[in-house]
């Protein structure tokens, strides 16, 4: 997933899992120039929102192990990753990632949302729960949609 080894970088660059913000942003905006400033602070939102990175102060805290990352001398990324994702693109990344064949992942998730007759976000949270999957951030995402205002 190019949003992970986009985040894990400026780890991986600094040999630590804990960087303060303006040197995230320095890491990716002017020493591998993969995006502008601004940009750089999008994709801490969009890490942010999947987990992974935790803001402790004026700080950036790595959500995973950056040295488990392999950042292939010749990436880039795309600048589509700064875009939100919905809850469904985050379980279906999270089901790919522990070794479930996407297209199979889709088509049970949408088998289960007719099943249901629920939303494909609350569908894609039942069924990797059913697989074992830990998605405990994005219930409150699934819920929201089955329930208006319940996150007030």
């Amino acid at each position: 997933m190019s949003l992970r080894v986009a985040v894990a970088a400026p780890f991986v660059q600094n040999g630590t899992n804990r960087l303060e913000e303006n040197e995230f942003v320095v890491a990716l905006s002017l020493d591998r120039d993969w995006f502008s400033p601004d940009q750089s602070k999008r994709l801490i939102d969009v890490a942010t929102q999947d987990g992974l990175l935790e803001p402790d102060g004026n700080e950036l805290v790595a959500g995973f192990d950056p040295t488990e990352v392999t950042i292939p001398e010749e990436f880039v990324p795309d600048e589509d990753i700064l875009t939100e994702r919905s809850a469904f693109e985050r379980v279906l990344d999270t089901l790919v990632a522990e070794g479930m064949a996407k297209h199979e992942a889709v088509g049970a998730i949408n088998t289960l949302q007719g099943e249901l007759g629920v939303t494909i976000e609350t569908a894609a949270v039942i069924y990797a729960r059913r697989e074992g999957i830990d998605v405990d951030d994005l219930v409150p995402v699934a819920r929201s949609a089955l329930v208006p205002d319940a996150d007030s």
